[in-house]
């Protein structure tokens, strides 16, 4: 039975084209492509329902090992299967010639000359079974079959490595409660284009988002005011990049000191605030 090219069962498997009479009426008939097609199917299968996850792990390393393994075994393949094929009618025409008394030290060359070659292909070449043998008529044919396998075996390490960081895909941690928040706007002299934001944690932190703010000697500190007294304490400094979480007095009263203050300091040794505010605003909430 002349089975149907590989390529085309992919084509099939992948829903790019529609088997025409020919080719259902040869799946209806052979189990074997039948159960190719499924295979092929169920490997098309495991790379959608992995399109939703995020953050995959890479696949171990053991699977890409094998991916090259089975590419490199490909490309060699085709080049120890021609050679072998070439060296059969040779085989055959040193029967004949043996056959036709040709002389005792010929033989002894030829039968040499095959136990070599033969000892040789079968530690390089791994035979293929009819069935496969037939459906890998061309080289490249083979090739896509690796390329697809090592693809499955890419997914299946993909989704089982998920499957042991995450095996009952436990709920996400809440995210904190938000008791106070103030949008901060550029105050004074700074540049309108400064901006940012402060939330106050339920577990008594202050969260601060800048963007922005003008380049300066020194550091940026973050202060509350009262802005009934102008009283004032340091909440900590400003990092060099955008985002800081600062830990707040356990006894501190947001509603008297309800403004947040970023400002530009000097490396002065004086604790005081410098007077240059960069970005305000007033806590809600």
């Amino acid at each position: 039975m002349q089975h149907l090219d590989h390529d085309r069962l992919v084509f099939l498997a992948l829903g790019e084209s529609e088997a025409d009479d020919g080719e259902s009426t040869h799946l209806g008939a052979c189990a074997l492509c039948r159960a190719e097609v499924a295979t092929l199917r169920q490997v098309a299968g495991l790379g959608t329902e992995t399109q939703g996850l995020a953050d995959l792990p890479d696949p171990p390393e053991h699977v890409w090992q094998g991916i090259e393994a089975q590419v490199r075994a490909a490309e060699a393949g085709p080049l120890l299967t021609e050679t072998r094929r070439h060296r059969v009618p040779e085989q055959a025409d040193t029967t004949t010639a043996e056959q036709a008394d040709t002389t005792t030290a010929e033989q002894a060359d030829t039968t040499t000359a095959e136990q070599t070659f033969g000892a040789a292909a079968e530690s390089t070449v791994t035979r293929l079974d009819p069935a496969r043998r037939s459906r890998r008529g061309r080289g490249w044919s083979g090739w896509v079959a690796t390329a697809v396998t090592a693809a499955a075996a890419a997914a299946v390490g993909v989704v089982g490595t998920v499957s042991v960081l995450r095996p009952d895909d436990p709920t996400p941690t809440p995210p904190p409660v938000v008791v106070a928040s103030a949008p901060l706007a550029a105050y004074g002299a700074t540049p309108p284009t400064a901006t940012g934001d402060a939330r106050v944690f339920q577990d008594g932190q202050l969260h601060l988002h800048v963007a922005n703010l003008p380049s300066v000697p020194g550091y940026y500190e973050v202060w509350l005011i009262n802005p009934t007294t102008m009283e004032m304490f340091s909440v900590g400094t400003l990092g060099g990049g955008s985002d800081a979480l600062l830990p707040l007095p356990s006894n501190v009263d947001l509603k008297s000191y309800s403004v947040v203050d970023v400002s530009a300091e000097q490396y002065d040794n004086n604790t005081r605030h410098s007077g240059d505010s960069l970005l305000r605003g007033s806590l809600t909430g």
